[in-house]
C-alpha cells in the first residue's frame, strides 16, 4: 500500500463520496416528484374506478395477473388489457370463464354482475392510460 494513502485520505474519500451520493439522492427525489403528477392519471380517478379497484382487490385478481409489471406472473399483464382488446371483450371473457380448454390454466368464475364489470372495466381502463413510460415494452404484456 502506498505510504501517501493515509487515514485521513481515507477518510476524505468516504465523506466525499458520502455527500455526493447524499446529494445525487436529493436530486433524483425531485426529479421524481416534478415528474410523477405528469405522469399519473389522477384525474380520470372516479367513483366507478374506485369500485373496479376493489372488486380487482377482493377477488385477488393481482394473484394470478400483473397491472403495470406488479403482481403475480400466472396469468397475462392487464395494463394494457382495455387498449388491447376492449371493453366488450373484457365483459364477456370474464363472464365466459372458465372455458374449460383441456391443458390451459383457467380462470375461475367469480359471478360479477353487469354493474360490476362495468366498474372493473373502468378500472383497467383506468390502469391503461397511466403513463408507464411505454411499460410493458411490448402489446402483449
Amino acid at each position: 500500500m502506498s505510504a501517501s494513502f493515509t487515514k485521513s485520505t481515507a477518510r476524505n474519500i468516504f465523506y466525499g463520496g458520502a455527500v455526493f451520493f447524499f446529494l445525487l439522492f436529493l436530486a433524483l427525489t425531485f426529479d421524481t416528484t416534478q415528474a410523477l403528477p405528469k405522469r399519473d392519471n389522477r384525474a380520470n380517478l372516479t367513483e366507478q374506478v374506485a369500485r373496479g379497484k376493489n372488486i380487482w382487490e377482493t377477488r385477488n385478481c393481482i394473484g394470478c395477473h400483473t397491472l403495470l409489471g406488479e403482481g403475480a406472473y400466472f396469468a397475462p399483464e392487464l395494463g394494457n388489457v382495455y387498449q388491447r382488446r376492449g371493453p366488450e371483450f373484457i365483459k364477456a371473457w370474464i363472464k365466459g370463464q372458465p372455458t374449460g380448454a383441456p391443458g390451459r390454466r383457467q380462470m375461475p368464475q367469480f359471478h360479477l354482475n353487469d354493474g360490476e364489470l362495468e366498474d372493473l372495466v373502468a378500472f383497467l381502463k383506468y390502469a391503461s392510460e397511466i403513463d408507464t413510460n411505454h411499460w410493458p415494452p411490448n402489446i402483449e404484456g
